[in-house]
């Protein structure tokens, strides 16, 4: 059908050619018939003429019948021409790798090629003449080879993109649709299945390089080296920079980045384009988020097929860190290696193999004897003697079999002498298990060897006299037990304590004091004839003495006094000492070491209470004086927990010659113990415990809280005394529990008065004088306590500042007795006024001493004259609490 389409439309112009042809060439003779005359008036005309009309229809004959020839020849050769050129178009059609079907202006199908029918599976059959474009649609739809409509058909396929048909057996048609500008139209068919295969795999492809290049932890990016602009970058590139993919790509590095780090990404990116292996590796600085890294960067220049550059792809990572890292560790190597070399221990790494050494620091160059680069690379037998290098390799070989650490102490030959050696070997296992290096240290233990045998003689030695100390003297005690037990053997034990010590290290001080205990030590061994004495504590010494018991101990006792009468010429100063002693005896008094010298001390502690310079003899009775003051020290301490102590205020006045005249000023604060039992026990007997347990200082800081919290409290602003002991600057912060108090309680440091004794510096001279500072700081007022009692008092005061001077009671009540007394408190009167300093005398009982301290200006007193210790609730009137008492004398 479409071949007779094609070649009726070529015979068109043809057959109109040969009308015309006809037509000019009939004209003539119907001019000539115009003037034909019949047959039967031929005879009117000559019979030429007619000869000549008979030959020109003869010539007009074969004139038409040539053309009626030319014009059948002419027709010939244009049909045959026509049938070639279908016959080339048909065949140029059919073998397309498209189907192409075209419709005329009425849709009529006027062409199909055959790859359309073999697209769809359809036969040349199937198709019959005037068949439409909408008829074709349906054959499609029938044979299932077209899922949509007609009207989506023609709208897809005719746009820019075509319409994408699945066919049931997996192949993709691309269908494009075309009107022509005569109505027509021109679709055509593509097999795209592969096309859309390779387009698939391609994407698969494109989508799995940027999943691995978006999980690859170096930044990654492309851009055009034409126009410098970027065409990719992965997540790594979007985390270092903080841009998304989306606002780099199509960017160049001006717009993206900070003009230092825009140069520096620029003058990379020409390097990297003049580089002739088409690579460029480089470090530089780029701002990120106002802060400078340092980046690694590799440049690779991608080229097109035609060996051009194109493409520029940039791999770059953050390596400030790791360059900080790696300065760091250069840093740590080179302190490591400063350190090896520097350490006072030999150390000495050995290969296993071949037993060469590979490092050796300064110190061992005293083991090897040469320096450590001279044995780099040597054997022990290079370096050491034969019989050395022998005993070495064997030790060295015991540590690689034990593949572990072997210690060991022995002497080694150095250019200082033979010197004793502690030395180690641990082996160094490889990734095997194998013995790969064997690490020796040397350390010189010669010295600490002495120093370890001087300890251990100093841990059973007294320092300073030499003697045996406490744990010699309890194992001595041991070991006598032993030997007499089961015998009736007897020896005694001599607790010594040395009278005036404590005097001696206040006027003398206590290098002299030392000296003297080396005398006395001296002495007690010349005078025990070899036995054993040793040096308990401060200035108590220990003895033990064989012998028919009491007797020879109190004999020796005798002897040991008689022994210290005499007195020590020390630094060109006569000293006097003396001793007083107890005495326990095994095993009468004691069945261990512990309680025959605790049975002497309870002796010497009875001893010390009757006399200085008395021998006292153990008796039983003393054990419950003992535990009585135990018990006492236990109740003591339950009652500070308890809250059984209490404060009694005492009066202190201005001193007059009357008791009215003596107006109040303030109080000095005492402790006072009412024992649930005991009922009240004396200060006397309380204070000297805690002092010697300790429990002062907790006491003590009970006693200052209270006192405070009291004083803040009164209407008028009396001042306030309290004493601190000597323990309570020895042990804790004094300074900063004052200050808390005061803070806590609200009273005005100006109120508070501190009294204390010499003992705060006699103890620690330099630190009770900073302390006494520290406090005065605070503003409160700081008080000599006991003045005249001591041996340093005077020195005491050029030192430190006092506001004001306590004269001791001792003093006072002997005024109008001895006129000693009376010239002392004037002295100190003087001294004290001298000093700018404030003069109170406790202890002021009668009218006369009261008299005469207000005749030679004593500023203040204090005593029963004008009040005893009370609550003080007893002087609400004058705090400013309750009606005004008249003072009266007390009494008893």
């Amino acid at each position: 059908m479409a071949e007779k389409n094609w070649l009726e439309g070529s015979m068109l112009p043809i057959a109109v050619r040969a009308l015309a042809c006809l037509t000019s060439a009939v004209a003539p003779s119907r001019a000539y018939a115009d003037s034909f005359i019949p047959l039967n008036q031929l005879g009117d005309f000559a019979p030429n003429l007619v000869w000549e009309a008979v030959i020109g229809g003869v010539v007009v004959c074969a004139f038409l019948a040539a053309i009626a020839l030319w014009i059948h020849s002419a027709l010939r050769r244009s049909n045959r021409s026509q049938l070639r050129r279908n016959a080339f178009i048909s065949s140029a059609m059919n073998n397309l790798n498209q189907g192409v079907v075209m419709t005329d202006a009425q849709r009529r199908v006027i062409f199909c090629n055959d790859r359309y029918l073999e697209i769809y599976g359809l036969a040349r059959s199937d198709l019959w003449a005037g068949m439409t474009g909408y008829d074709i649609l349906g054959l499609r739809r029938k044979r299932g080879v077209l899922g949509v409509t007609d009207d989506e058909f023609y709208e897809k396929a005719a746009s820019s993109n075509g319409l994408i048909t699945e066919l049931p057996d997996g192949r993709a048609i691309l269908v494009k649709y075309f009107v022509l500008p005569n109505g027509g139209s021109v679709a055509t068919h593509l097999d795209v299945s592969e096309q859309r295969a390779l387009s698939r795999q391609l994407a698969s492809t494109k989508q799995f390089l940027e999943t691995v290049l978006d999980n690859v932890p170096a930044c990654v990016a492309a851009k055009n080296i034409e126009d410098g602009r970027y065409i990719f970058a992965n997540r790594a590139y979007e985390r270092f920079w903080g841009f998304s993919r989306d606002q780099v790509v199509g960017k160049n590095a001006r717009e993206l980045f900070g003009p230092k780090s825009a140069d520096s990404i620029e003058t990379t990116d020409r390097a990297a384009l003049l580089a002739p292996e088409g690579q460029y590796r480089n470090e530089f600085e780029v701002e990120v988020k106002q802060a400078r890294r340092m980046v690694e960067s590799i440049r690779i220049v991608v080229r097109n097929e035609s060996n051009k550059p194109q493409f520029l792809l940039i791999v770059f990572e953050d390596i400030t860190d790791r360059q900080s890292l790696s300065m760091e560790l250069e840093s740590t190597k080179k302190f490591l290696e400063l350190v090896v070399d520097n350490i006072p221990v030999a150390l000495i790494v050995e290969q296993v193999k071949d037993g060469r050494y590979l490092l050796a620091n300064r110190s061992a160059e005293t083991i090897l004897n040469r320096r450590r680069e001279e044995a780099t690379g040597l054997t022990a037998a290079d370096i050491f003697n034969a019989k050395e290098a022998k005993l070495i390799i064997a030790r060295d070989e015991a540590a690689i079999k034990k593949r572990g650490m072997i210690t060991e102490e022995h002497p080694i030959s150095t250019k200082d002498g033979l010197r004793l050696f502690l030395t180690r070997r641990a082996t160094v296992l490889n990734d095997s298990g194998e013995p790969q290096y064997l690490i020796k240290t040397h350390e010189d233990v010669t010295n600490r060897r002495q120093i370890e045998s001087r300890m251990a003689h100093m841990a059973y030695h007294d320092g300073l006299t030499d003697l045996p100390n406490r744990a010699a003297f309890l194992q001595a005690l041991t070991q006598m037990i032993e030997a007499c037990e089961g015998t009736d053997e007897e020896f005694a034990v001599l607790c010594v304590d040395l009278d005036g010590l404590k005097e001696v290290n206040d006027v003398f001080g206590h290098a002299l004091g030392d000296k003297l205990l080396i005398e006395v030590a001296q002495r007690l061994q010349d005078t025990a004839r070899g036995g054993l004495v040793a040096r308990l504590s401060g200035d108590e010494f220990g003895l033990i003495i064989d012998g028919k018991q009491p007797d020879a101990g109190l004999a020796l006792a005798q002897r040991l006094g008689e022994a210290l009468a005499p007195e020590f010429q020390i630094d060109g100063r006569a000293v006097r000492a003396g001793i007083t002693t107890g005495m326990s005896v095994f095993p009468h008094n004691g069945p261990d070491g512990a309680s025959l010298l605790a049975n002497a001390g309870a002796a010497l502690f009875r001893a010390k209470q009757k006399s200085r310079g008395t021998i006292s003899l153990y008796q039983p009775e003393m054990d419950q004086q003992i535990r009585d003051r135990r018990v006492l020290h236990q109740d003591l301490s339950k009652a500070i927990k308890n809250g059984e102590l209490s404060l009694a205020f005492q009066p202190q006045g201005v001193a007059r010659n009357s008791v009215a005249e003596s107006e109040i000023i303030g109080f000095e604060a005492l402790a006072r113990w009412q024992h649930p039992v005991r009922g009240q026990v004396s200060p006397a007997e309380f204070i000297p415990i805690a002092e010697e347990s300790g429990l002062i200082v907790e006491m003590g800081e009970w006693i200052l809280r209270e006192v405070c919290r009291e004083a803040a409290s009164w209407p008028k602003p009396m001042q306030v005394a309290v004493n601190l002991s000597p323990a309570q600057f020895m042990h804790g912060d004094v300074v900063g529990l004052v200050h808390s108090i005061l803070i806590e309680t609200g009273l005005s440091p100006g109120r508070l008065e501190l009294e204390i004794t010499e003992g705060v510096l006699i103890e620690d001279f330099d630190r009770g004088l900073a302390l006494l500072r520290r406090l005065k700081a605070l503003g409160v007022r700081i008080s000599m306590d006991d003045f005249g009692s001591g041996y340093s008092s005077l020195s005491y005061l050029q030192a430190f500042p006092f506001d004001k001077i306590k004269i001791d009671r001792a003093f006072i009540m002997n005024l109008g007795r001895n006129p000693q007394s009376a010239a002392i408190v004037r002295a100190v009167i003087d001294l004290g006024h001298g000093l700018e300093m404030s003069i109170i005398a406790e202890g002021v009982e009668t009218i006369d001493q009261l008299a005469f301290l207000a005749k030679e200006g004593c500023d203040g007193v204090q005593g029963y004259l004008l009040g005893k210790p009370m609550p003080i609730a007893k002087y609400a009137d004058l705090v400013g609490r309750g009606p005004t008492m008249e003072l009266a004398l007390k009494t008893g």
